[in-house]
């Protein structure tokens, strides 16, 4: 995993509170320079370096494959002031930032004022090795707070992000001060994923949780035409949140304050957004023939308007309170730090731009002419593009003063715990492995509590029905503040709800999302602040496909998780096909930064969840994703070897991928079998045997790790390849009949170890529907007779 970049450690006694930052003189070192004037000229050369890297990445370096580079120039330009503001402003070393996936060259530039970007990367803007198209915690040179590219899941990060640190908070005794700010746009909040974290009752309490909307009312193809703010205000005010609005500029709040100017306001505030949109791309003769409209205030809107010159006017219309520096900053102080508070900020795509408000802008790139009269605006010079401010200008001084201020000290990530390989526990009887996670969490608390100490386990209300209820009663659940359990002098009762800061267990509601959301950070707390976690997540596995882009991003931005998906396949029986999940094992063959195994057995699923463990809360680990069974299996056919060294070889071969359970002299075809159908598989070859037929079985464990040994092998990609060579030897090439619970062709790439000799793959390729067992696996085709068919069309082919 590439190293997660941290902001430079701070001077000794460097400042730590948050206000007003200018700290410099002016460039003729006459004395203090006036705040605003600095902010804006930080202001001017950050548009400008934002807009030349998108443009270098286009025109400037060579296009070796003709495809479009792309970049955001609109984008990045209605972010600039509210950035300005922030970093600039009042940002603090204890804040966090989730800046919108299209800023992402904003971002840069302030890095590389603040003396956090080598300026080399500013004509790398996704290059190879450069920056990248959206900011990103393991792949940026530059420090970033969280990864975003992903429409909405940056946005809720940071509701994750304090929910992590509170967790951690309460581990450690620290009590972070900081904000967990979110630069979202305006079109996010179409997303799903962002009301279901701001209706996490959860959410409400969590005051450090800001978020600034980029009011600007365009998506990607058009002016959004009933974007209905009002009613974006009144749910996050009905969430819980502090609503605050910053919608005009000083120059149109001028306009408005002249005698008529309500008028003015009433009509703004009326018109549709296509239509004041329009008015961005008016000249002065235009603008008045169009602002005062036909309504009834038409003539006091002319009244106004006609006593301002052209210039004034053309400037008053564009300036929303979005990009007014002043107005910015007065309302990240009016920020009420008891309850999560969004800002609704209002400004134009593509401000400062020859493209500001067009409603094609999204992708659009000014032209040379465009970029160097930008330059002669901001005061760049074009020859020059990357230069930064003298050291002994204001702006040097003041960008020096905010570098030390939000300078952080280094992260020295804690080890965590040594995870133990087994726990010694040889289960027998008739048990599943949805039983043996729950059997082996308790377990840990025993007989390594150090370890169980650092598990937190998350539920989208379904901590009951996945056998997490006895870790649950015994670790607690986990609230920043304890809570009085109503129920607990209820006998009947058995599931206990004790809330309180030491508890281990936090239920989300019913929202996937949010469940690996919050998995995703509790994953990343070795990174973000020191302390590793071991995070596990319970969920319906067909749900895992609902929650599988978010997981996967939070792996993408460093998070290390377990994803348990439980009950899983069409074994849900009466269940029905809604709850019957089909395609989640190649979802696990597939996810890169995840290693998945189906275990057959109750100790395979201990086994792996402490393998699992053992990766997460460090440089280089990983995440896994379980995928468990409700049936019931008998454990003797297992065989777990009862002496030492044969049963660590066994668990050594379950977590590479699987292992040869039975092996007959001269057999020809070996049924592979994954998960709970390890039941069909020796049955079979049971039945086989008795006509004479001699088969072996082979358990599949981590069709992912069998898939990995495979590319090793080929060279493909490092690692070990031995597994194969046990699992199918070269020496005794076999047909092969595999089986699972699940789509057939997780299994189908086994083909290039049969020698030829032939494959059949077993599975599930359509809706379940509810019914037992039985009646399921012979509509599915994956039940015994089926195996002992598809073994026999094997065995009566030719050598």
């Amino acid at each position: 995993m590439t190293p997660i970049r941290t902001h430079p450690s701070p001077p000794a006694g460097a400042a730590a509170d948050r206000g007003p930052l200018l700290q410099a003189t002016s460039a003729s070192g006459n004395g203090p320079a006036d705040e605003l004037t600095v902010l804006e000229s930080l202001e001017r050369r950050t548009l400008w370096l934002a807009t030349a890297m998108i443009d270098h990445a286009n025109r400037g370096r060579p296009n070796r494959s003709g495809l479009k580079v792309g970049g955001h120039q609109a984008s990045s330009a209605s972010m600039v002031s509210i950035m300005t503001a922030l970093w600039f402003g009042r940002l603090t070393a204890e804040d966090r930032v989730s800046v919108k996936p299209h800023a992402s060259p904003v971002l840069h530039a302030i890095n590389y004022l603040l003396g956090w970007l080598d300026p080399s990367y500013l004509t790398r803007l996704r290059e190879y090795g450069g920056l990248q198209s959206y900011p990103s915690r393991t792949k940026d040179p530059d420090p970033v707070d969280y990864s975003t590219g992903s429409v909405g899941i940056g946005a809720t990060a940071p509701i994750w992000g304090a929910v992590a640190g509170r967790y951690v908070d309460d581990r450690t005794g620290t009590r972070r001060r900081g904000r967990q700010y979110s630069l979202v746009g305006d079109a996010e909040l179409d997303e799903g994923a962002v009301w279901e974290a701001v209706l996490d009752p959860a959410t409400a309490e969590l005051g450090e949780v800001v978020w600034i909307v980029d009011l600007n009312r365009q998506s990607l193809d058009r002016v959004v035409p009933d974007i209905a703010v009002g009613r974006l205000q009144q749910m996050f005010d009905a969430a819980g949140w502090q609503v605050l609005t910053v919608k005009y500029g000083r120059k149109l709040q001028a306009l408005i304050d002249l005698p008529g100017g309500d008028a003015l306001e009433r009509r703004i505030d009326e018109m549709p957004n296509p239509e004041y949109q329009r008015l961005l791309r008016c000249d002065a003769g235009e603008l008045r023939r169009r602002l005062p409209g036909i309504g009834a205030g038409a003539d006091a809107v002319e009244t106004v308007i006609a006593g301002i010159d052209d210039a004034t006017l053309v400037e008053a219309i564009r300036d929303l309170g979005g990009h007014d520096l002043p107005a910015v900053l007065d309302a990240f102080d009016r920020i009420d730090d008891t309850r999560p508070t969004v800002v609704f900020a209002y400004t134009v795509k593509g401000y400062g731009l020859a493209s500001a408000g067009h409603p094609q802008n999204h992708s659009n790139l000014l032209t040379s002419e465009q970029l160097r009269d930008l330059a002669v605006r901001t005061g760049a010079d074009p020859a020059d593009p990357w230069a930064a401010f003298p050291e002994d200008s204001a702006e040097g001084r003041h960008c020096a003063a905010v570098a030390a201020r939000l300078a952080r000290p280094p992260l020295v990530p804690s080890a965590p715990p040594v995870v133990p390989t087994d726990l010694g526990r040889t289960p027998n009887g008739r048990a599943s492995t949805q039983q043996a996670l729950g059997r082996t969490l308790l377990d840990l608390s025993r007989s390594a509590p150090d370890v169980a100490a650092r598990v937190v386990t998350v539920a989208p209300d379904v901590a009951s029905s996945t056998n997490l209820g006895g870790w649950l009663n015994k670790a607690g659940t986990w609230s920043s503040t304890a809570k009085r359990d109503w129920f607990a002098d209820d006998a009947e009762t058995l599931l206990r709800w004790s809330e309180r800061p030491t508890g281990q267990h936090i239920e989300l509601g019913i929202a996937e999302v949010n469940l690996v959301g919050l998995l995703g950070e509790l994953g990343a707390t070795w990174s973000r602040w020191g302390y590793p976690l071991f995070p596990i997540g319970v969920v319906y596995d067909p749900f895992v496909g609902r929650a599988l882009e978010p997981w996967s991003f939070g792996m993408y931005a460093g998070g290390q998780s377990i994803l348990v998906g439980t009950p899983s396949g069409v074994t849900l029986g009466p269940e029905g096909g809604a709850h019957q999940s089909v395609t989640t094992p190649s979802i696990g063959l597939e996810q890169p930064g995840c290693v998945a195994f189906e275990p057959a057995f109750a100790l395979e699923a201990e086994w792996c969840l402490l393998d699992g463990l053992s990766r997460l809360g460090r440089e280089g680990g990983n995440s896994t994703y379980l995928r468990l069974s409700t049936r019931r299996v008998d454990q003797s056919l297992a065989r777990i070897p009862t002496e030492a060294a044969a049963r660590e070889r066994r668990r050594r071969q379950v977590l590479a991928g699987g292992y040869r359970l039975r092996t007959t002299p001269g057999a020809r075809v070996a049924i592979v079998a994954m998960g709970a159908m390890v039941t069909e598989a020796v049955a079979a070859a049971d039945r086989l045997a008795a006509g004479g037929h001699h088969v072996d079985v082979v358990v599949a464990t981590s069709p992912d790790r069998l898939m990995r040994a495979q590319r090793a092998r080929d060279g493909l990609e490092p690692g070990d390849s031995w597994i194969l060579d046990q699992m199918f030897p070269q020496r005794r090439p076999q047909a092969l009949v595999t089986v699972l619970d699940g789509h057939p062709h997780t299994l189908a790439f086994l083909a290039a170890h049969t020698g030829g000799r032939g494959i059949r793959t077993l599975g599930v390729t359509r809706f379940g529907e509810s019914g037992d067992l039985p009646d399921l696996y012979a509509a599915h085709g994956i039940d015994t007779d089926h195996v002992v068919r598809a073994a026999l069309d094997l065995l009566d082919r030719p050598e």
